[in-house]
């Protein structure tokens, strides 16, 4: 099998994003978004989807923090596709719970082929950090739209909102770590023969 990897490079009038993705890596995170709970999520996402992922912004983030968020998520999305090219004997599917502490989140994905998502977080707070918190659900939807995929996320409790948008990362990068990995003949894993 030929190594699953792809470089992005997306630029608009409101970012500039580099993004190198290698699928069967370590979980090594190099992230730069100018937004510091946006990185700390987007570790957590390479390290336990074992991913490695160098991922560089330039945003607006004088206007605020919307642009980056969205266009990270679609440039990562961008990759996954990319470096999953006809989702040869993959095994598609992936679910997957994850806590922290108080805070419990499950997340299910299949690379189907065709983009939906349902993020369901409650967050309360306006803002982590620099980031805030409607972005979380809209990267996830940004996600989802490139990489091609069905992906639902939900909290299903928790009270620091800390705690519960890293538990929505976290449960995700399990899900696609299950979903990506190679388990079957050299194959589609669809009964149409295409994803």
């Amino acid at each position: 099998m030929s190594a699953r990897r792809a470089t992005i490079s997306r630029k608009t009038l409101e970012t500039a994003i580099e993004v190198e993705l290698i699928l069967d890596g370590s979980g090594r995170a190099e992230i730069a978004t100018g937004i510091g709970f946006f990185d700390h999520m987007l570790g957590a996402l390479a390290k336990h989807a074992r991913f490695d992922l160098t991922l560089k912004c330039q945003g607006d983030l004088e206007v605020d923090d919307h642009h980056t968020v969205e266009d990270c998520g679609l440039a990562l999305g961008q990759a996954l596709d990319q470096a999953l090219g006809e989702r040869r004997g993959i095994a598609r599917f992936g679910s997957a719970h994850a806590p922290l502490d108080e805070a419990l989140a499950r997340a299910v994905v299949d690379l189907s082929g065709r983009p939906c998502a349902v993020v369901e977080l409650g967050l309360a707070r306006e803002s982590l950090g620099g980031l805030a918190c409607e972005n979380v659900a809209h990267f996830f939807t940004s996600l989802a739209t490139t990489g091609r995929m069905a992906l639902h996320v939900d909290l299903l409790r928790g009270t620091n909102d800390h705690h519960r948008a890293e538990a929505a990362f976290k449960a995700t990068a399990l899900a696609l770590r299950a979903a990506v990995r190679v388990d079957g003949p050299d194959q589609v894993p669809s009964t149409k023969g295409v994803l």
